[in-house]
């Protein structure tokens, strides 16, 4: 039996939560399921090739201090999840657990279950080896599994992400996810999300490793057109974005409410 609170307004009233609690400003969450995504395509090649000219990582006490406080929200976020109805399990078969958002929607909102792909199964595309501040453990189990931050942070972008308001895995669907997890965060806390989503979308859709010699990016049929199930994934690099990238963003959505 599922809780109701494990769907629909209970996913909001959960997320709405979070938000009052910490959140950089005033959002009312249900408003969001109206947010218009307007890509401009000329900042995301322009983050993508940012993203894939800066070293893997730039981490000083400042980042540190950030991705400390992403962490601290994003594990109280889990756990409004888990208190809204939703279980997780770890996903210890092969490959990813969901072959797309449908799927992955389609099985939360049945079954009020969420399985979540293992940063030491993956993260990037090698394996989730090395340092890197969300590969740290959390001190969460799931069915005797302990979770590293990303673990947690994989969870809450599906839940609040993806399955709350039914966002795609395509770039205006990561895009909103995004805009949607960094609404609950604190100001200090949302600049990572930039790091951890956002830019790495950019390089995933629009990167310079999809264009033609010409720059331009190669379309479905064309030779060279790469289909997202094989592109590689990015590579997990810690930077500090700039505000203005922040805005940027901010600036590609509309509430068609608001119109």
């Amino acid at each position: 039996m599922i809780r109701e609170s494990a769907t629909g307004t209970g996913l909001v009233d959960a997320a709405q939560r979070c938000a009052d609690r910490g959140a950089a400003k005033p959002v009312r969450v249900a408003l969001l399921a109206d947010l218009v995504a307007l890509p401009d395509e000329s900042f995301c090649r322009d983050v993508a090739d940012r993203f894939d000219r800066l070293p893997r990582m730039s981490y000083d006490h400042a980042l540190a201090w950030r991705y400390d406080r992403l962490k601290r929200e994003t594990r109280a976020q889990y756990h409004a999840v888990r208190e809204a109805g939703i279980e997780v399990e770890p996903w210890l078969g092969q490959g990813q657990p969901y072959r797309d958002s449908a799927e992955l929607i389609r099985h939360v909102r049945r079954t009020g279950t969420i399985q979540v792909f293992l940063t030491r199964e993956g993260h990037g595309p090698i394996d989730g080896a090395g340092f890197h501040p969300m590969r740290e453990p959390s001190g969460v189990t799931a069915r005797d599994v302990e979770l590293t931050h990303n673990d947690l942070f994989r969870v809450v972008h599906d839940v609040f992400g993806h399955v709350m308001f039914g966002h795609s895995f395509g770039p205006a669907g990561e895009f909103k996810a995004a805009y949607c997890q960094m609404a609950l965060l604190s100001d200090t806390a949302r600049p990572v999300v930039f790091t951890e989503q956002v830019a790495q979308t950019c390089w995933f859709f629009y990167g310079p490793h999809l264009r033609d010699r010409a720059g331009r990016l190669r379309r479905p049929g064309e030779p060279g057109y790469v289909p997202p199930h094989r592109r590689p994934f990015p590579e997990q690099k810690v930077f500090a974005p700039e505000r203005s990238d922040l805005d940027a963003f901010e600036s590609m959505f509309e509430l068609e409410a608001a119109a």
